[in-house]
């Protein structure tokens, strides 16, 4: 209990730059994002740094004279953590530590860590073990910057590099051994994929914190660890579920999220997996954050990159009862209608109008709209199932085609 309560008072600066490819705005949403990475984390923000760059620098990430203005915050207010928000390459890394004197992470090394805290099975361990040392190994020399300032450089040139050359060998044999581990673990898990025969496989998809595992939990009836956190459920979960009298298996999978770190990709590909070899992905959405349209697109482009984004998909935008907007009539600083403004009714109409009755309204957490929910999933797996088992067609004599009981 005492560790926990030193790693919750952790005091933290946030850093980023607005840049040509990251205006104002958006920048302000990827620190709130990297806000609550860091509360997941267990630190606690205390101030956020931005700087107008046309790129980040590619010596210090922000200028000199910026950095300086971070340091001097961080030693009068005592601060033993800064954060910036997009990866720092190695040479970025060891320039800003000479100057902060505090730990320096970036948003990349803090996921990790995150996930590092989260993982609960031997297989999700190994994943995140072998992407911190993948994004450990050519960060390696800053380790050793520590024999430089006891004892200077002088006499101590060859021990250090040879310290270096060492732990570098020692990370990579590292990284053989857990690629061979997670070779075997993934020969496993496509045996334990296959000895589920034909049934039809639906995974849930979606941003971190959209609900997932609590949607989980209320249509299979299990007790899925959920919480109001980034990143709650890293193991995949698989349950039986039976609607009407069609079974059916449900995936609970990693949430995705925007910036994310190209070493957790390839190091939970088994997770990923279970989306590539799903038949129907319920992409879940979180409609009360103000930019689920972008958690939409980012999620869509993960989908991409391995190869499933033509499945088909049920769009679900969960967590309708935290919904919230301002009334154009009620805004006093615009008379222009915003995304802001837009209820419920109003989002209807728009693009999601078009997607052929594949959007559905829900909250997993107050039951809301839940028979509608599984009336749809009924649905889409039933086509699924009669194309797989086309001499089966007396299970369904007793639903119409919409699914109701006759």
């Amino acid at each position: 209990m005492i560790e926990e309560k030193k790693v919750t008072s952790e005091k933290t600066v946030l850093i980023a730059v607005i840049s040509q490819h990251q205006d104002e705005e958006k920048t302000k949403e990827y620190l709130d994002e990297l806000e609550f990475l860091t509360t997941t984390a267990g630190g606690v923000t205390v101030k956020r740094f931005t700087q107008k760059l046309e790129k980040p620098h590619p010596k210090t990430f922000i200028g000199t004279g910026k950095l300086e203005d971070v340091q001097q915050y961080i030693e009068s207010h005592n601060i033993g953590t800064a954060i910036f928000d997009d990866e720092l390459s190695p040479a970025q890394l060891r320039n800003i530590e000479k100057v902060l004197d505090c730990k320096i992470l970036d948003r990349t090394n803090l996921i990790l860590d995150i996930f590092a805290q989260r993982a609960q099975t031997s297989y999700a361990r190994t994943q995140v073990e072998l992407a911190q040392c993948q994004y450990l190994l050519p960060r390696l020399t800053r380790l050793w910057t520590h024999l430089s300032r006891q004892k200077g450089g002088i006499g101590m040139r060859g021990p250090g590099e040879t310290e270096i050359e060492t732990d570098r060998r020692i990370v990579r044999d590292k990284i053989s051994l857990l690629k061979k581990k997670l070779v075997t673990i993934d020969k496993q898990m496509a045996i334990q994929r296959k000895n589920r025969g034909k049934m039809v496989r639906v995974a849930l998809v979606g941003y971190t914190n959209v609900g997932k595992s609590t949607l989980m939990n209320v249509v299979s009836k299990s007790d899925v660890f959920a919480e109001n956190k980034l990143f709650a459920t890293l193991d995949t979960t698989v349950r039986k579920v039976v609607i009407k009298n069609i079974p059916f298996l449900l995936t609970d999978t990693v949430g995705f999220i925007r910036k994310l770190p190209t070493q957790l990709v390839e190091s939970f590909k088994s997770t990923l997996d279970e989306v590539r070899e799903a038949d129907l992905l319920l992409h879940i959405v979180d409609i009360s954050h103000p930019n689920f349209e972008d958690h939409i697109a980012s999620v869509n482009k993960i989908l991409d990159e391995i190869e499933s984004a033509n499945k088909p998909s049920i769009l679900v935008f969960n967590k309708i009862d935290a919904y919230t907007f301002t009334s154009i009539e009620d805004d006093e600083l615009t008379a222009e209608k915003t995304k802001k403004h837009y209820s419920l009714d109003d989002w209807k109409n728009t693009w999601m109008n078009e997607m052929d009755k594949n959007c559905l309204f829900i909250s997993a957490l107050e039951k809301e709209n839940m028979e509608a929910f599984r009336k749809k999933v009924f649905e889409e797996v039933k086509k699924i199932h009669i194309q797989r088992f086309p001499y089966n067609d007396y299970l369904y004599y007793e639903y119409d085609e919409n699914g109701d009981s006759l």
